[in-house]
């Protein structure tokens, strides 16, 4: 039986900060081979991106397919010598285990292995588990799910329900399990003028003033009032700049960036025309530059939200909130293959120095990974 929090120990060991595996992947793979499990490596590359290794695993051939997706790669420790202890030892003390990755998302992913393994204690699977692990979900995400899932689709591997082990709690193991994501649409604006003296104004043409009438009409517009599933859509402006030094010059152009979370209200092409038409209303030469990581989705409550939800309340006594938000995970690629939904360990340390989780934690979590395998493929519970 696979111990959890010794097994995460085992991945905070390797310093896997993207794009680097450092034998994270390694570490999995023999864990699941051991316990039965086919497992296919899936290196990706793309020019102008970093080399990614990924892992697919499955135990079973026969549907279901109930998938366990995550990623074994983390953010940079930082100032590593504000950590309290080494950031990838796992060191644990007075009941909490610290270290890189330990709450996003190694923990989670050591938690289900330890799950599965307890599963098949208790006898075979009719149906197959699997494991859908990138290397690439804080850095570019290109060359992880995305292409692992086209790889699943062409070589006929179906998806029929899927659960991501991101940290979903604020603060307390229970509280919160996510159905769904907002998208994410970030913009560069950049208003064209003309250069030249301000004590002649008329021989130019100041862009500051556009920019400032553009973010006004769209920073002045609600959006929605959002659902009953997701909170209003919402526009930050997070920089304008124009990088003039000079008192008496009026500048060439002035640029903002500003970011788009928006619901299911929404849409992408929407948004994108929208803004387009705002800066033709106000006129003038602009460059846009769009991009969106990802559109809202939505997984309706149902099947997977009720395994979820009932697992939880039967270990921790707390029956989680269903929630959207928060910030992009890999399900808003998987949503586009099988209902997906994501519950994991508490979301507080992710990141930051002295990321950890409690010992309980991580235990209890593989408790409610158990029991949500044991209801999907016994009728348990």
């Amino acid at each position: 039986m696979v111990n959890p929090v010794e097994f995460t120990r085992d991945l905070i060991r390797c310093p896997s900060v993207t794009p680097a595996d450092a034998g994270a992947l390694d570490v999995l793979e023999q864990k699941l081979t051991a316990l039965g499990f086919t497992c296919t490596r899936l290196p990706f590359s793309e020019p102008g991106t970093p080399d990614v290794d990924n892992l697919y695993a499955r135990l079973g051939t026969d549907a279901p397919n109930f998938c366990f997706a995550g990623h074994t790669d983390v953010v940079p420790v930082g100032a590593a010598a504000d950590w309290s202890v080494d950031p990838f030892a796992g060191e644990v003390n007075d009941g909490w285990l610290t270290g890189r990755g330990a709450a996003d998302m190694k923990g989670a992913i050591a938690a289900f292995v330890a799950a599965v393994s307890r599963l098949l204690d208790d006898g075979e699977v009719k149906g197959s588990i699997s494991f859908l692990i990138t290397g690439d979900e804080e850095g570019p995400a290109i060359n992880g799910t995305i292409k692992m899932l086209q790889w699943l689709e062409d070589n006929g591997e179906k998806l029929d329900y899927c659960l991501v082990g991101e940290p979903t709690n604020p603060t307390t193991l229970g509280e919160m399990a996510k159905i769904g994501r907002r998208g994410s649409l970030n913009t560069r604006l950049v208003v064209k003028g003309t250069q030249g003296h301000v004590a002649y104004p008329h021989l130019a043409d100041n862009p500051i003033p556009r920019l400032i009438e553009i973010l006004h009409r769209l920073t002045g517009k609600k959006l929605d009032d959002g659902n009953d599933h997701f909170q209003p859509s919402n526009l930050e402006v997070v920089t304008i700049d124009v990088g003039n030094e000079a008192s008496n010059v009026i500048p060439a152009e002035a640029e903002a960036r500003f970011n788009i979370r928006f619901n299911n209200e929404q849409s992408i092409d929407g948004l994108k025309d929208w803004i387009r038409s705002v800066c033709d209303a106000v006129g003038g030469e602009v460059e846009l530059e769009m991009k969106a990581s990802g559109d809202a989705f939505l997984t309706p409550p149902g099947v997977l939200s009720d395994l979820i939800t009932g697992a939880v309340e039967k270990v921790t006594g707390i029956r989680p909130e269903l929630s959207t938000t928060g910030g992009t995970s890999d399900a808003r690629f998987i949503k586009d293959y099988c209902p997906v939904s994501e519950f994991g360990l508490v979301s507080q340390t992710m990141h930051k120095v002295d990321e950890r989780v409690r010992v309980e934690d991580i235990e209890q979590l593989a408790d409610i990974y158990t029991e949500i395998l044991n209801r999907f493929f016994r009728n348990q519970g």
